[in-house]
């Protein structure tokens, strides 16, 4: 008798527990009948090869587990397992339920050599729509068994933790390219001032008449309405200073200023703030980059925020400041009042399109252009950038004639 014959008649007589182990072999109950533990039996599996003696001993004593659990003990247990799509053909023809079954080999020659017994299976899972029993499986049993090859042969290549250790790649150049502005900008102020300049003023087309007045410090012109060009400026001898306010609550601050000027980008100042490590520079140099494909009248200025830094001789080179909207911005500068100062200084006032009426209520009685940017399109930053250098340029034309 072969062995899973035996086994059948043992199970439809529910007396699977007369069945011993013993020196590598299987005793069925008082009869003659033992067979090796991995002998090949005549029941094939879908995904290739003979199930073992050992196999389906070890199934008929734990088929009532859940599938998942019943792997996880097929594998301590060191023995092969069962198949899901497997289950109930198996089920049925070794407790009697069928005759016979499409899985079943017609002869199994003793003499050959029994093939290697199937290892346990990790791959296989319960899936409610590889149940045969399941209302919405249509699957047939063929493609049923090439999904089961297919399980059977997958193997895990990489997981989440493994792409995020990312072997063999570089960030480096990531890292470097990063930093490549803000390097440049520090060796480029650097090297500015190792040679003493900060900034150099580029006024061409000027007549020796006008390089001569420049040594008077005094020149007229006209202005018109609210936030024109001043009416009395002075030619600057040195770097133009532009002046921002030294509080928090103001959108352009010593902070952020450059990345406005610059790049054309609002930051909110206390992003670049966190950002520098609480380290507040005294002076920035801002270098004219945007235009709109015109000459600029000076090609950098200085950005400061202290005026009670600065020297009776630096208040020439003001040309330019960010008010806050608040009369105690001024209490360190060398005027009178707001009209003599935005006479001979250019004023902005920076806000949000959506701020109320009543944050520009002071500024709209001083001489100064405001200019609205929107808290979150970032991309219209650059005209609003623009619009304060086209201002600045003209400003600074005017000194030059």
């Amino acid at each position: 008798m072969d062995p899973l014959t035996a086994l059948r008649e043992l199970a439809m007589q529910g007396e699977l527990d007369r069945i011993t182990e013993s020196g590598g072999e299987f005793h069925f109950g008082s009869s003659d009948w033992s067979f090796p533990c991995t002998a090949a039996t005549a029941f094939r599996c879908k995904t290739g090869g003979f199930y073992t003696l050992d196999a389906l001993v070890f199934f008929l004593r734990h088929y009532n587990l859940r599938h998942t659990d019943y792997l996880q003990s097929a594998t301590q247990h060191q023995v092969p397992a069962v198949t899901f799509p497997d289950r109930k053909p198996l089920l049925d023809y070794l407790f009697g339920h069928t005759s016979a079954s499409a899985s079943i080999a017609v002869s199994l020659a003793p003499s050959a050599p029994a093939p290697a017994p199937l290892a346990p299976s990790s791959f296989d899972e319960y899936r409610p729509e590889d149940d045969p029993a399941h209302p919405q499986t249509q699957v047939s049993l063929d493609t049923a068994d090439y999904v089961s090859m297919i399980r059977a042969l997958e193997r895990p290549l990489k997981d989440r933790d493994a792409l995020l250790e990312a072997k063999n790649r570089d960030f480096y150049a990531v890292y470097l390219a990063s930093t490549k502005r803000e390097d440049e900008r520090n060796r480029a102020e650097a090297h500015q001032r190792k040679d003493g300049l900060v900034a150099k003023t580029r006024i061409s087309g000027r007549s020796n008449d006008d390089r001569a007045n420049d040594k008077a410090g005094l020149a007229v012109t006209t202005g018109s309405a609210l936030g024109a060009v001043p009416k009395q400026v002075v030619r600057v001898k040195g770097v133009p200073i532009i002046m921002v306010p030294s509080a928090s609550q103001t959108l352009i601050t010593i902070y952020n200023v450059r990345d406005f000027l610059e790049d054309g980008i609002y930051v909110p100042s206390d992003v670049k703030a966190k950002a520098m490590k609480g380290s507040r520079p005294d002076c920035v140099t801002v270098q004219k980059k945007l235009s709109r494909d015109r000459a600029a009248a000076v090609g950098a200025y200085e950005v400061r925020d202290k005026p009670s830094a600065l020297k009776a001789d630096d208040w020439d080179r003001v040309v330019a400041v960010f008010v806050l909207g608040k009369e105690w911005q001024f209490k360190d500068w060398p005027f009178k009042d707001h009209f003599e100062i935005f006479n001979k200084v250019l004023g902005f006032f920076m806000r949000f399109e959506d701020d109320s009426v009543e944050s520009a209520k002071v500024v709209k009685q001083w001489n100064v252009k405001i200019i609205s940017i929107s808290k979150n399109k970032r991309h219209q930053d650059r005209a609003a950038a623009l619009e304060v250098w086209d201002r600045l340029e003209e400003f600074m034309r005017s000194r030059s004639h």
